[in-house]
């Protein structure tokens, strides 16, 4: 059977769907939808409308150059957005930034709506009163947009690039921080169908920092912001609250500042104006208890707060509130999956709703009957369905997606196995089309980044089908430090990364390898991140596959825990290197090179600011010098994860031609535009 979107250019050109919003009235559902641009170049989003009903085809109701992102609905169903396309009225040589624009509700041409120098970053809209919050890089001092506008043109004219920190972070993940600072504004909704927002309210004119990691939430009448709010101790460790600010006053409070947490995130307030909830996390200690996250119920009005998940070890990623305040949707990995729960604030167990899957993009019907979502799985792309709120262990209704279905070259399986230690380790397992006891396939083991986190669902950047279309299976684990079985499962791998999970994802390999459809003889190792460091610790502790590729990975990491964008998070698993090196030496990959025989693949990013350059090119280095069979992938544009497509194109085929030049034999042949 052939699959075509399987081929390289087949799978870049497909329609991705990367949120949904619904209206107020329940009507409309917009999703930003990614598609490949016209020039093949890179990836633009635009929005799309998908009928609720599920009755009519999905259709583009956005179109421009620069793309549009981030729908939000105003009370009268207008609808926001983020767009980067030229302000028609806009003086002559003003660049482009990240601004608003409004669609009307009634129909017509999308207008501009607020524009800052620094860009529109995080938006909100109160359900009722229509108000807008959103943040906006704004540089110190400036207190207005004019302002601003004058002081980053005399930085440019200058020629000055320099940042000057004060504290920490200095990066996140791929970009700088600074010298712009995220600050919170606070508008007016439009007065009518031709008006821009009303009255800005700058609320947070000297923030410093503290919204770095600001993600905030409004009260339906758009009286209250909350925010997260960054602040840092003596020693430069984060730590965060969570803050209501009067959005008349600007005045500040705070809501959430418990040592059990060190991060709020993803706060909501509830329809009713009385709670606030968000998913509340602690990193860890050194000697105690490794990581933990739970949902956090806080009144709006006192501050106290309460755990909704007392006796439960849920890890919520996404939350939403039911219309009438008396439950919360969220999303919690669990087994090799993410369903869709709803807990009550009445201290009632979670209820799980659905059974298969990988949900997000929680939106609640008004009417409290729907809850439309994304849902994906290891052989489906995110996909727009409409779940009954009432039931449980479901399969939702799927609705017309701008992603056309697709048909996987093989199938899904699991498979178990026993860790030394007792514990059960599960994993999926993809096989490709034709795999039998005649024909066994060579095995590819990947291990997931994180750590943690669960392999569960559909990825855009490693995608299984794409090696099986090309023969090969691929196994997929859940070991140590994995979400979704309990904290004993983190507690077995904190400060034990490399002997612990090796031990694990060896035992599930035999597991599949013992399988007669699966060729032991022919098997190789990839990884990203913690995969990453994954993949070389196991070329220093077992010859046994053919080749490996290590993307994005850690191997010193005495060197790498300072110049991580995020050392103190770190340092709670790993200590400090100069007087706790216990976990330093018991876990770098570095210290066992001398004992690498198999073939290796390098990949790295410049502006990979999570696992920086300098652990791929000590690396690779380190393994020229012990004379290993290796090449180094360098991408001197990309970060964490390779996200152009033509780059990404280039990955998989040199992924391919490493894989067939080790485990089929095949000469080696270097992708052309290498």
């Amino acid at each position: 059977m052939s699959h075509p979107w399987c081929e390289l250019d087949g799978y870049m050109a497909l329609r991705r769907v990367n949120g949904l919003c619904l209206s107020p009235d329940g009507r409309r559902l917009v999703a930003p939808v990614g598609e490949l641009a016209p020039d093949g170049t890179s990836f633009g989003t635009s929005l799309w409308e998908i009928d609720p009903e599920g009755r009519t085809a999905p259709r583009r109701i956005t179109r421009s150059a620069a793309g549009e992102s981030a729908p939000a609905f105003l009370p009268d169903g207008s609808l926001l957005f983020s767009t980067r396309r030229p302000d028609p009225d806009a003086a002559p040589g003003t660049d482009p930034t990240a601004a608003l624009w409004l669609l009307p509700a009634g129909g017509g041409e999308a207008m501009p709506v607020a524009a800052r120098p620094g860009g529109i970053g995080a938006v909100t809209v109160a359900r009722d009163a229509g108000t807008v919050l959103y943040t906006a890089q704004t540089l110190p001092g400036a207190t207005d947009a004019d302002e601003d506008t004058a002081a980053r043109k005399a930085r440019k004219d200058a020629g000055v690039t320099a940042i000057l920190h004060e504290a920490h972070p200095v990066r996140s993940w791929d970009h700088d921080l600074g010298p712009a600072q995220p600050r919170l504004f606070a508008a007016a909704p439009p007065e009518g169908p031709d008006s821009g927002l009303g009255a800005t309210r700058d609320l947070t004119p000297a923030p410093g920092g503290a919204l770095h990691n600001a993600d905030p939430a409004i009260s339906p009448d758009g009286r209250t912001a909350v925010v997260v709010w960054l602040t840092s101790t003596e020693t430069a460790e984060p730590y965060e609250e969570l803050v209501a600010i009067d959005i008349a006053t600007g005045d500040r409070r705070t809501l959430a500042d418990d040592p059990r947490h060190d991060s709020y995130g993803s706060p909501r307030i509830s329809p009713d104006g009385r709670w606030v909830l968000t998913v509340a996390s602690h990193e860890g200690t050194y000697d105690g208890e490794p990581r933990n996250s739970t949902l956090w119920l806080i009144d709006l009005a006192t501050g106290r707060g309460r755990d909704l998940l007392p006796e439960h070890e849920l890890w919520p990623r996404e939350t939403a509130w039911a219309p009438d305040s008396s439950a919360v949707y969220f999303v919690a990995d669990d087994h090799g999956r993410r369903p869709a729960w709803r807990v009550g604030l009445d201290d009632a167990a979670p209820v799980r709703l659905t059974a298969e899957g990988a949900y997000s993009a929680l939106n609640p019907a008004p009417d409290g009957a729907s809850l439309y979502a994304l849902r994906d799985s290891w052989d489906e792309p995110p996909t727009p369905v409409r779940l009954d709120t009432r039931a449980t262990g479901q399969d939702p209704a799927r609705l017309p997606s701008p992603t056309p279905a697709l048909d996987p070259p093989g199938t899904l399986t699991e498979v178990e196995a026993t860790a030394d230690d007792g514990t059960v380790i599960r994993s999926w397992l993809v096989l490709p089309d034709g795999a039998s006891d005649s024909a066994p396939a060579p095995l590819l083991l990947w291990v997931h980044g994180g750590p943690y986190m669960s392999f569960n669902g559909w990825s855009w950047r490693w995608n299984p089908w794409l090696m099986a279309a090309r023969g090969y299976a691929v196994l997929l684990p859940d070991p140590a430090l994995s979400t979704g079985y309990g904290q004993q499962m983190l507690r077995r791998g904190w400060g034990d990364w490399g002997p612990r999970t090796f031990a694990d994802v060896m035992a599930v390999t035999d597991a599949a390898v013992a399988r007669p459809d699966i060729d032991a003889e022919r098997t190789a190792m990839m990884g990203g991140s913690f995969g990453g460091f994954m993949a070389n610790w196991i070329a220093g502790h077992t010859d046994r596959f053919k080749a490996i590729v290590s993307h994005a990975s850690l191997w010193s990491l005495d060197g790498f825990h300072a110049t991580t964008d995020s050392p103190a998070v770190w340092m709670r698993e790993f200590g400090e290197p100069r007087t706790q090196p216990e976990r330093y030496l018991r876990n770098s990959p570095h210290l066992h090179v001398a004992d690498i025989r198999t073939p290796m693949l390098v990949i790295h990013g410049d502006k990979d600011y999570r696992v920086p350059i300098g652990e791929g090119l000590r690396l690779w280095w380190d393994l020229l010098s012990h004379r290993v069979d290796a090449k180094f992938l360098y991408y001197p544009n990309e970060n964490h994860w390779i996200l152009g497509p033509g780059n990404a194109k280039v990955w998989y085929e040199t992924v391919f031609a490493f894989l067939d030049h080790h485990v089929h034999g095949n000469e080696w042949r270097r992708p052309d535009l290498l």
